[in-house]
């Protein structure tokens, strides 16, 4: 197929209030040439000025496709007409090279107030659609284009919120016409171009995803639009974890630095963040709150988080060294311990974690603990022992997950890290989210030809998810290299997003 190809053109003319509204969309869907791309819509009015209007990326379809969408809206003003009936074409920029979806060189049109004029040649289509369920929405609205020549005896759509273990059906309803009764006093163009609406609402609650396709029957014959295959699929927003060692004030130009971790954070829209070797001024002991590395770092976010944090020992002569947990969310009885049999704060092998439970809309109550511990000669099996007694004192019914944050201090595929992962309790999530098929047969079916796999990865800060969590990866990447905010620290940081199972 062409690399780029309209779907359909709206085309809607509105009076609210004495206000004379026009919206123009367009939706389209492209290759996925490159990532660094540009695509426009070239439009004209009645007035007969070409203007650019930029697309943006809607969602994600199949086989390296993407959708795209672009939409303005125009005021009628003494000054300022509305644009009317509208010509138009699609043009996509990526790599160097050019695209176009301009009718063969005819250009498309669009009359004013004419509703959907569907381009591509499919007797159903799902226009409209959300990419995502919005906070606190729990219905669904569903608009479906069916040609008119099909003349539809029935629309239905079919949705599930558990991936197709139970389905719901619920019934469309045909709009004799597309626009409201005010703004079609105005229309110039009723029903047009043959294109039969009907309407339906889906009824969610309180569901963190659904997926739905839809399906038309007319005269014992059925056709489907179900977004190729894929279905459509919908959900709330996930929670997004970052892990970060900050290395205790030791880096050059800390102080930008700091300001970049910030913007990370506020960028990626972030939900919690685990740092360790978080830094104050020593102070006789007493510390210095307004020199405290992860104080410093909320403080330069858009809207601070809540913090807690604290501290295990002396670090580098001059700082309280400790860890820290940021959330967007409320911190629900934080806490923090010892998980070294030393409790001395001038021995570095002096190491203190801290906790909380945090609410996630939609997900649930989530234990996070942000941990740094010791290397395995240095303690390692004895700490990482208590922290998950602690974990499992912490866990209960009302608790979705456990996720265990932070430098550990034990490279992926050594003593210390088989010591986690054999104990069938805890699972690596970096690695369960970018090695498919690995993870099982690593830790699972103990396949010798997938032995050494590990054994090149250098990681040693991880997040660990309990077993029986009702949480799934879905992404982990890794953060602050050369390729994204720069380096900020002796360790790169990850960033993993978990979605319910």
């Amino acid at each position: 197929m062409d690399k780029i190809q309209l779907l359909y053109v709206e085309n809607v003319i509105t009076r609210k209030k004495a206000v004379v509204h026009q919206t123009l969309s367009f939706f389209m869907r492209v290759d996925n040439v490159s990532y660094d791309k540009r695509i426009d819509v070239l439009w004209a009015g009645e007035d007969g000025v070409w203007q650019t209007l930029p697309a943006s990326h809607h969602s994600k379809l199949e086989h390296n496709q993407e959708y795209w969408q672009a939409q303005a809206s125009f005021q009628l003003s003494p000054v300022k007409s509305l644009p009317g009936n509208i010509q138009f074409g699609l043009r996509y920029q990526a790599s160097g090279s050019e695209y176009w979806d301009n009718n063969q060189g005819l250009n498309y049109s669009s009359q004013a107030d004419s509703g959907i004029k569907v381009a591509c040649a499919a007797p159903v289509l799902n226009t409209g659609f959300a990419n995502k369920l919005d906070e606190g929405q729990k219905n669904v609205p569903i608009t479906v284009a069916v040609d008119k020549f099909t003349e539809a005896d029935k629309v239905t759509v079919h949705w599930t919120t558990d991936n197709w273990r139970h389905t719901h059906k619920t019934p469309c309803h045909f709009k004799r016409t597309y626009w409201d009764k005010e703004a079609l006093s105005n229309a110039r163009n009723p029903n047009q171009y043959g294109v039969a609406i009907w309407k339906g609402w889906l009824r969610i609650g309180q569901v963190f995803r659904l997926q739905y396709s839809i399906c038309v029957e007319r005269n014992g014959q059925i056709y489907w639009d179900n977004n190729h295959g894929k279905n459509y699929p919908l959900s709330r927003e996930p929670l997004k974890v970052m892990i970060l060692n900050l290395h205790c004030y030791q880096e050059d130009n800390q102080d930008y630095k700091l300001s970049q971790i910030a913007k990370a954070i506020d960028e990626l829209n972030v939900d919690v963040v685990c740092l360790q070797e978080v830094a104050e001024l020593w102070n006789d002991g007493a510390g210095d709150w307004e020199s405290n590395s992860a104080k410093i770092i909320n403080d330069r976010l858009t809207t601070p988080y809540h913090i807690h944090t604290d501290w295990s020992h002396l670090g580098f002569n001059k700082y309280r060294e400790g860890v820290a947990i940021l959330s967007r969310y409320p911190l629900i009885k934080p806490d923090a311990k010892y998980v070294s049999g030393s409790h001395d704060v001038y021995s570095i092998h002096s190491r203190k974690v801290v906790m909380a439970q945090i609410k996630v809309p939609y997900i649930g109550r989530v234990n996070v603990f942000s941990a740094h511990l010791s290397w395995w000669e240095d303690g390692f099996a004895e700490q990482f022992q208590r922290l998950c007694e602690w974990a499992e004192a912490k866990q209960s019914a009302q608790v979705n997950a456990a996720l265990l944050c932070g430098d550990f201090n034990i490279t992926a595929g050594s003593t210390g890290y088989h010591l986690v992962v054999d104990a069938h309790q805890y699972d690596d999530q970096y690695l369960a989210a970018n090695s498919q098929g690995v993870f099982e047969k690593i830790f699972m079916v103990n396949d010798p030809y997938w032995q050494d796999y590990p054994t090149d990865d250098y990681r040693i800060d991880y997040i660990f998810l309990n077993k029986t969590s009702e949480l799934r990866v879905t992404s982990a990447t890794v953060l602050f290299t050369e390729q994204d905010y720069g380096r900020v620290s002796d360790h790169c940081g990850y960033l993993m997003i978990f979605e319910p199972k």
